[in-house]
C-alpha cells in the first residue's frame, strides 16, 4: 500500500514536467517526423506522403554541403579546443585561493550574457577597419588583416568566437568537479613527490572524467546546433561585409530556418522536417558514440 502511495506522489512530482516535454519536445518531434513524410505540404494542407523525396531534395540543396562543412569544423574543432582549454582554467581557477570567486565570477558572465550582443561584440573586435584584434597587431607592425573578409578567416574568428562562448559553462562543472575530489588524494601525490603532470593525468583527470564525459556529450550536441553564433557575428544574412557568396556559413540549423522562412512555398516546410530528422539522427549517432566511449574511460 505504502509503495503504491509513494508511486502515485511520483507520478504527480512528475506530471508539470511530463506536460510540458509532452507539448515542447514529444510532439514537436512526432509533428516532425510526419511533416517529413508529406508532399507539398503548406499551411496545414498537403496532397499525399512521400518516401525520400523530401530527404532528396535536401541532400540536393547547393547549400547542404556548405551547411555540414561549416558545422562538421564548428562541431570537431571547437569542441575538443574548448573542452581542453575550459579545463585547463578550471585547474588553475581551482589552485588560486585568493580572489577565486571574482575569476569565477567573471569567467560566467559570458554564460549570462545574451549570443546576439557577444556576436556584435566580437564583430566589432574582428572589424578590419577599427576593430580592437587590428590595432593590437598594429602594435607590433603587423598589417591589418580582414577577418570577416574570407571564408578562411571568417571561420578561425568563428571558432576563436565559439570557443570563447562555450567556456563559462564547462568552467563552472569542471570547478564543482574538482572541489567535490577528496583532498587525501592529492595529500598522498604530495608525500610521495609525484610531478604535477602525473598528479594532472593520473588522479585529476580520471577522477573528473564523469564531468569530461558529460561536457563533452552536451558540447557536441550543442554545437550541431550552431546557429545564434553565427547570426550575431556576421548578421541574419550570414553575409560577412557582403563580400562572399551567399550562405558562405551557414549551418544546418541555418539551413532549416532559411527553408522554414519560406513557408508559403509547397514543401519547404516538410523539407524544413526531413532535414530536421537528418540532424536529429546524425546527433543521436554521435551521442550514442560518445557514451559508449565513456564506458570504457569514465571511472565512476
Amino acid at each position: 500500500m505504502l509503495e503504491k502511495q509513494s508511486n502515485v506522489k511520483a507520478w504527480l512530482y512528475l506530471l508539470p514536467a511530463l506536460a510540458l516535454l509532452s507539448v515542447f519536445t514529444f510532439y514537436p518531434l512526432f509533428n516532425a517526423f510526419l511533416l517529413a513524410f508529406l508532399k507539398d505540404y503548406v499551411y496545414g494542407s498537403a496532397t499525399g506522403f512521400v518516401f525520400m523525396d523530401n530527404f532528396k531534395n535536401v541532400i540536393a540543396d547547393p547549400n547542404f554541403n556548405q551547411a555540414v562543412k561549416n558545422t562538421s569544423i564548428i562541431v570537431f574543432v571547437s569542441v575538443p579546443i574548448s573542452v581542453t582549454v575550459a579545463l585547463m582554467i578550471s585547474v588553475l581557477l581551482n589552485s588560486i585561493k585568493k580572489f577565486q570567486g571574482l575569476l569565477q565570477t567573471i569567467f560566467f558572465l559570458p554564460y549570462v550574457t545574451n549570443a546576439i550582443a557577444i556576436g556584435m561584440a566580437f564583430a566589432f573586435i574582428f572589424n578590419e577597419s577599427y576593430g580592437l584584434l587590428n590595432l593590437m597587431l598594429s602594435w607590433v607592425n603587423i598589417d591589418p588583416v580582414d577577418w570577416l573578409g574570407s571564408w578562411e578567416t571568417g571561420m578561425v574568428s568563428l571558432l576563436i568566437y565559439t570557443v570563447w562562448g562555450g567556456l563559462a559553462f564547462k568552467i563552472m562543472v569542471f570547478l564543482s568537479g574538482l572541489q567535490s575530489i577528496d583532498k587525501q588524494y592529492y595529500d598522498a601525490a604530495r608525500v610521495d613527490a609525484t610531478p604535477k603532470f602525473r598528479v594532472f593525468t593520473r588522479i585529476t583527470v580520471p577522477l573528473l572524467s564523469p564531468m569530461i564525459a558529460y561536457i563533452t556529450v552536451t558540447s557536441f550536441i550543442g554545437s550541431f546546433k550552431a546557429y545564434r553564433t553565427i547570426v550575431g557575428l556576421f548578421g541574419p544574412t550570414v553575409l560577412p561585409a557582403g563580400t562572399l557568396p551567399d550562405e558562405s556559413f551557414i549551418t544546418i540549423v541555418g539551413l532549416i530556418y532559411e527553408s522554414l522562412s519560406k513557408s508559403d512555398t509547397p514543401g519547404m516546410v516538410s523539407e524544413a522536417a526531413a532535414a530536421s530528422i537528418l540532424l536529429f539522427i546524425t546527433t543521436l549517432a554521435f551521442t550514442i558514440v560518445n557514451m559508449w566511449v565513456s564506458k570504457k574511460r569514465v571511472h565512476f
